[in-house]
Protein backbone atom coordinates (compact mmCIF):
# COMPACT_ATOMS: atom_id res chain seq x y z
CA UNK A 1 0.00 0.00 0.00
CA UNK A 2 2.86 2.38 0.80
CA UNK A 3 4.40 1.82 -2.64
CA UNK A 4 1.06 2.68 -4.26
CA UNK A 5 0.83 5.89 -2.23
CA UNK A 6 4.38 6.89 -3.20
CA UNK A 7 3.56 6.20 -6.84
CA UNK A 8 0.34 8.20 -6.52
CA UNK A 9 2.29 11.25 -5.33
CA UNK A 10 5.12 10.74 -7.84
CA UNK A 11 7.83 10.91 -5.17
CA UNK A 12 11.51 10.51 -6.04
CA UNK A 13 13.20 9.85 -2.70
CA UNK A 14 16.70 9.50 -1.33
CA UNK A 15 15.52 8.02 1.97
CA UNK A 16 12.41 7.27 4.01
CA UNK A 17 11.95 6.68 7.76
CA UNK A 18 8.81 5.80 9.71
CA UNK A 19 7.81 8.32 12.40
CA UNK A 20 7.44 6.47 15.70
CA UNK A 21 5.19 8.69 17.85
CA UNK A 22 2.11 8.52 15.62
CA UNK A 23 -0.84 6.64 17.09
CA UNK A 24 -3.71 7.07 14.60
CA UNK A 25 -1.81 7.06 11.32
CA UNK A 26 1.23 5.59 9.64
CA UNK A 27 3.63 8.45 8.93
CA UNK A 28 6.88 8.49 6.95
CA UNK A 29 9.48 11.24 6.73
CA UNK A 30 10.82 11.31 3.17
CA UNK A 31 13.93 13.07 1.94
CA UNK A 32 13.60 13.95 -1.73
CA UNK A 33 16.49 13.99 -4.20
CA UNK A 34 16.52 17.79 -4.19
CA UNK A 35 17.11 17.74 -0.41
CA UNK A 36 13.63 18.74 0.73
CA UNK A 37 11.83 16.78 3.45
CA UNK A 38 8.14 15.91 3.13
CA UNK A 39 5.81 13.64 5.08
CA UNK A 40 3.55 10.89 3.79
CA UNK A 41 0.66 10.19 6.14
CA UNK A 42 -1.80 7.28 5.87
CA UNK A 43 -4.61 7.44 8.47
CA UNK A 44 -5.90 4.16 9.91
CA UNK A 45 -9.53 4.80 8.86
CA UNK A 46 -11.53 6.74 6.29
CA UNK A 47 -13.11 8.85 9.03
CA UNK A 48 -9.70 9.91 10.35
CA UNK A 49 -8.67 10.74 6.78
CA UNK A 50 -11.77 12.87 6.27
CA UNK A 51 -11.29 14.74 9.57
CA UNK A 52 -7.69 15.52 8.69
CA UNK A 53 -8.56 16.69 5.18
CA UNK A 54 -11.29 19.01 6.45
CA UNK A 55 -8.94 20.34 9.14
CA UNK A 56 -6.39 21.53 6.58
CA UNK A 57 -9.14 23.35 4.71
CA UNK A 58 -10.58 24.96 7.87
CA UNK A 59 -7.30 25.89 9.61
CA UNK A 60 -5.35 27.19 6.60
CA UNK A 61 -4.59 30.85 7.14
CA UNK A 62 -5.88 30.76 10.73
CA UNK A 63 -3.43 28.47 12.53
CA UNK A 64 0.19 27.48 11.82
CA UNK A 65 0.01 24.00 10.28
CA UNK A 66 1.92 22.02 7.62
CA UNK A 67 1.09 22.78 4.01
CA UNK A 68 -1.08 20.17 2.34
CA UNK A 69 0.96 19.51 -0.83
CA UNK A 70 -1.24 16.72 -2.20
CA UNK A 71 -3.80 14.16 -1.09
CA UNK A 72 -5.31 10.95 -2.37
CA UNK A 73 -8.81 9.76 -1.55
CA UNK A 74 -7.68 6.13 -1.52
CA UNK A 75 -9.57 3.06 -2.64
CA UNK A 76 -11.04 -0.14 -1.20
CA UNK A 77 -7.66 -1.05 0.35
CA UNK A 78 -6.30 2.35 1.39
CA UNK A 79 -8.39 4.89 3.39
CA UNK A 80 -6.49 7.78 1.81
CA UNK A 81 -3.15 9.55 2.15
CA UNK A 82 -1.59 12.99 2.51
CA UNK A 83 1.61 14.59 1.28
CA UNK A 84 2.62 17.29 3.77
CA UNK A 85 5.34 19.90 4.03
CA UNK A 86 7.76 19.78 6.95
CA UNK A 87 7.29 22.04 9.94
CA UNK A 88 10.89 22.84 10.87
CA UNK A 89 11.91 21.93 14.38
CA UNK A 90 11.34 19.33 17.06
CA UNK A 91 8.43 18.39 19.33
CA UNK A 92 7.85 20.62 22.34
CA UNK A 93 9.65 19.71 25.58
CA UNK A 94 9.58 21.15 29.10
CA UNK A 95 13.08 22.56 28.50
CA UNK A 96 11.92 25.71 26.71
CA UNK A 97 11.64 29.43 27.45
CA UNK A 98 8.57 31.32 28.60
CA UNK A 99 8.49 32.83 25.10
CA UNK A 100 7.73 29.39 23.67
CA UNK A 101 5.08 28.72 26.33
CA UNK A 102 3.49 32.09 25.50
CA UNK A 103 3.40 31.17 21.80
CA UNK A 104 1.90 27.75 22.62
CA UNK A 105 -0.90 29.67 24.34
CA UNK A 106 -1.42 31.83 21.25
CA UNK A 107 -1.43 28.76 19.01
CA UNK A 108 -3.96 26.95 21.20
CA UNK A 109 -6.29 29.93 21.52
CA UNK A 110 -6.10 30.64 17.77
CA UNK A 111 -7.24 27.08 17.10
CA UNK A 112 -10.07 27.29 19.64
CA UNK A 113 -11.21 30.56 18.06
CA UNK A 114 -11.88 28.84 14.71
CA UNK A 115 -15.62 28.56 14.16
CA UNK A 116 -17.80 26.16 12.22
CA UNK A 117 -17.73 27.12 8.54
CA UNK A 118 -21.05 28.64 7.54
CA UNK A 119 -20.99 27.47 3.92
CA UNK A 120 -19.04 24.19 3.95
CA UNK A 121 -20.78 20.94 4.84
CA UNK A 122 -18.54 18.76 6.98
CA UNK A 123 -18.68 14.97 6.71
CA UNK A 124 -15.75 14.03 8.97
CA UNK A 125 -15.61 16.65 11.73
CA UNK A 126 -18.68 16.62 13.95
CA UNK A 127 -20.09 19.44 16.05
CA UNK A 128 -20.46 17.92 19.51
CA UNK A 129 -20.93 21.16 21.42
CA UNK A 130 -24.70 21.16 21.85
CA UNK A 131 -24.57 17.65 23.33
CA UNK A 132 -21.21 17.95 25.05
CA UNK A 133 -22.14 16.13 28.24
CA UNK A 134 -23.54 13.22 26.23
CA UNK A 135 -20.43 13.16 24.03
CA UNK A 136 -18.14 12.98 27.07
CA UNK A 137 -20.28 10.21 28.55
CA UNK A 138 -20.29 8.22 25.34
CA UNK A 139 -16.50 8.43 25.05
CA UNK A 140 -16.01 7.45 28.70
CA UNK A 141 -18.29 4.42 28.65
CA UNK A 142 -16.90 3.25 25.32
CA UNK A 143 -13.43 3.03 26.91
CA UNK A 144 -14.95 1.63 30.10
CA UNK A 145 -15.63 -1.63 28.27
CA UNK A 146 -11.88 -2.01 27.81
CA UNK A 147 -10.92 -0.66 31.23
CA UNK A 148 -13.13 -3.27 32.90
CA UNK A 149 -10.67 -5.97 31.79
CA UNK A 150 -7.70 -4.14 33.32
CA UNK A 151 -8.83 -2.57 36.59
CA UNK A 152 -9.59 -4.23 39.89
CA UNK A 153 -13.42 -4.44 40.17
CA UNK A 154 -13.51 -2.14 43.19
CA UNK A 155 -11.39 0.51 41.45
CA UNK A 156 -13.55 0.20 38.36
CA UNK A 157 -16.74 0.71 40.39
CA UNK A 158 -15.17 3.65 42.19
CA UNK A 159 -14.18 5.18 38.83
CA UNK A 160 -17.68 4.93 37.41
CA UNK A 161 -19.17 6.56 40.50
CA UNK A 162 -16.57 9.34 40.47
CA UNK A 163 -17.19 10.05 36.78
CA UNK A 164 -20.94 10.49 37.28
CA UNK A 165 -20.43 12.63 40.36
CA UNK A 166 -17.81 14.94 38.86
CA UNK A 167 -19.54 15.30 35.48
CA UNK A 168 -22.56 16.85 37.17
CA UNK A 169 -20.33 19.52 38.75
CA UNK A 170 -18.81 20.79 35.49
CA UNK A 171 -19.51 24.41 34.49
CA UNK A 172 -21.36 25.21 31.22
CA UNK A 173 -19.19 24.20 28.23
CA UNK A 174 -16.96 26.81 26.57
CA UNK A 175 -17.37 27.11 22.82
CA UNK A 176 -18.06 25.86 20.29
CA UNK A 177 -14.48 25.90 19.15
CA UNK A 178 -12.15 23.79 17.07
CA UNK A 179 -10.89 21.18 19.56
CA UNK A 180 -7.76 19.20 18.67
CA UNK A 181 -8.45 16.33 21.15
CA UNK A 182 -4.73 15.37 21.18
CA UNK A 183 -3.01 18.69 21.92
CA UNK A 184 0.18 17.36 23.50
CA UNK A 185 3.89 18.21 23.15
CA UNK A 186 4.52 15.55 20.48
CA UNK A 187 2.09 17.39 18.19
CA UNK A 188 3.51 20.89 18.80
CA UNK A 189 6.64 21.71 16.78
CA UNK A 190 9.22 24.21 18.04
CA UNK A 191 12.36 25.66 16.44
CA UNK A 192 14.84 28.36 17.48
CA UNK A 193 12.80 29.38 20.53
CA UNK A 194 9.67 29.82 18.41
CA UNK A 195 6.60 27.68 17.80
CA UNK A 196 6.42 26.41 14.20
CA UNK A 197 2.89 25.00 14.43
CA UNK A 198 0.68 22.06 15.30
CA UNK A 199 0.19 18.70 13.54
CA UNK A 200 -2.15 15.67 13.55
CA UNK A 201 -5.88 16.23 13.20
CA UNK A 202 -7.37 12.73 13.07
CA UNK A 203 -9.46 13.17 16.23
CA UNK A 204 -10.67 16.78 15.99
CA UNK A 205 -14.19 17.98 16.80
CA UNK A 206 -16.07 21.21 17.22
CA UNK A 207 -16.91 21.21 20.90
CA UNK A 208 -16.02 22.61 24.31
CA UNK A 209 -12.45 23.80 24.79
CA UNK A 210 -12.45 22.39 28.35
CA UNK A 211 -11.26 18.95 27.18
CA UNK A 212 -8.34 20.27 25.16
CA UNK A 213 -6.04 21.44 27.98
CA UNK A 214 -5.65 18.08 29.69
CA UNK A 215 -2.79 16.44 27.79
CA UNK A 216 -0.88 19.72 27.52
CA UNK A 217 -1.17 20.11 31.30
CA UNK A 218 -0.23 16.48 31.90
CA UNK A 219 2.92 16.55 29.75
CA UNK A 220 4.01 20.22 29.82
CA UNK A 221 2.23 22.85 31.91
CA UNK A 222 2.28 20.92 35.20
CA UNK A 223 6.10 20.80 35.23
CA UNK A 224 6.82 24.53 35.61
CA UNK A 225 4.59 27.27 37.02
CA UNK A 226 6.39 29.97 35.01
CA UNK A 227 5.65 28.14 31.76
CA UNK A 228 2.04 27.69 32.90
CA UNK A 229 1.74 31.44 33.59
CA UNK A 230 3.27 32.35 30.20
CA UNK A 231 0.94 29.94 28.41
CA UNK A 232 -2.09 31.53 30.08
CA UNK A 233 -0.92 35.01 29.10
CA UNK A 234 -0.44 33.95 25.50
CA UNK A 235 -3.83 32.26 25.36
CA UNK A 236 -5.64 35.23 26.87
CA UNK A 237 -4.09 37.57 24.30
CA UNK A 238 -6.41 35.87 21.78
CA UNK A 239 -9.50 34.79 23.74
CA UNK A 240 -10.61 34.38 27.37
CA UNK A 241 -9.30 31.30 29.15
CA UNK A 242 -11.73 29.29 31.26
CA UNK A 243 -10.89 28.58 34.90
CA UNK A 244 -8.70 25.53 34.43
CA UNK A 245 -8.61 24.82 38.15
CA UNK A 246 -12.34 24.03 37.94
CA UNK A 247 -12.27 21.65 34.97
CA UNK A 248 -8.81 20.06 35.12
CA UNK A 249 -9.52 17.74 38.08
CA UNK A 250 -12.36 16.09 36.14
CA UNK A 251 -10.50 15.87 32.84
CA UNK A 252 -7.27 14.61 34.42
CA UNK A 253 -9.32 11.76 35.88
CA UNK A 254 -11.18 11.29 32.57
CA UNK A 255 -7.91 11.23 30.61
CA UNK A 256 -6.23 8.68 32.90
CA UNK A 257 -9.25 6.37 32.79
CA UNK A 258 -9.73 6.57 29.01
CA UNK A 259 -5.99 6.20 28.39
CA UNK A 260 -6.09 2.85 30.21
CA UNK A 261 -8.83 1.75 27.81
CA UNK A 262 -6.81 3.05 24.86
CA UNK A 263 -3.82 0.93 25.96
CA UNK A 264 -6.03 -2.14 26.16
CA UNK A 265 -7.31 -1.54 22.62
CA UNK A 266 -3.90 -0.84 21.12
CA UNK A 267 -2.06 -3.60 22.99
CA UNK A 268 -1.06 -3.75 26.65
CA UNK A 269 2.44 -5.08 26.02
CA UNK A 270 3.18 -2.50 23.34
CA UNK A 271 1.92 0.34 25.55
CA UNK A 272 3.00 -1.01 28.95
CA UNK A 273 4.80 2.15 30.10
CA UNK A 274 1.90 4.44 29.20
CA UNK A 275 -0.51 2.02 30.86
CA UNK A 276 1.45 2.00 34.11
CA UNK A 277 1.64 5.80 34.12
CA UNK A 278 -2.11 6.13 33.79
CA UNK A 279 -2.88 3.40 36.30
CA UNK A 280 -0.73 5.30 38.80
CA UNK A 281 -2.50 8.58 37.99
CA UNK A 282 -5.93 7.03 38.31
CA UNK A 283 -5.14 5.37 41.64
CA UNK A 284 -3.69 8.61 43.02
CA UNK A 285 -6.79 10.57 41.99
CA UNK A 286 -9.14 7.99 43.48
CA UNK A 287 -7.19 7.86 46.74
CA UNK A 288 -7.37 11.64 47.08
CA UNK A 289 -11.09 11.81 46.30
Amino acid sequence: MLNRVIEQFGLKMKSMDEVEDSHSSTVYKCQLHKGENVFVKIPYTKLKYQRELESYEILKGNVAIPELLDYWNGDEECPGAFLLSELKGQPLTTNVSTTVAYEVGILHASMHAVQLPATKKLTGIKNEFDNWSSFIGKQFYSFAEDVKDVLDPQLYKQSIEKFERMKEQLPPPDGPGFVHMDFRPANIIVTDDRVSGVIDFESVRFGSTELDYTKLYRDFLSYDSTLYKAYKEGYESIRPLIDLEVVLPFYRFYDAFCSIGWCKRRGIEKNAKFLEENLARLKEILILS
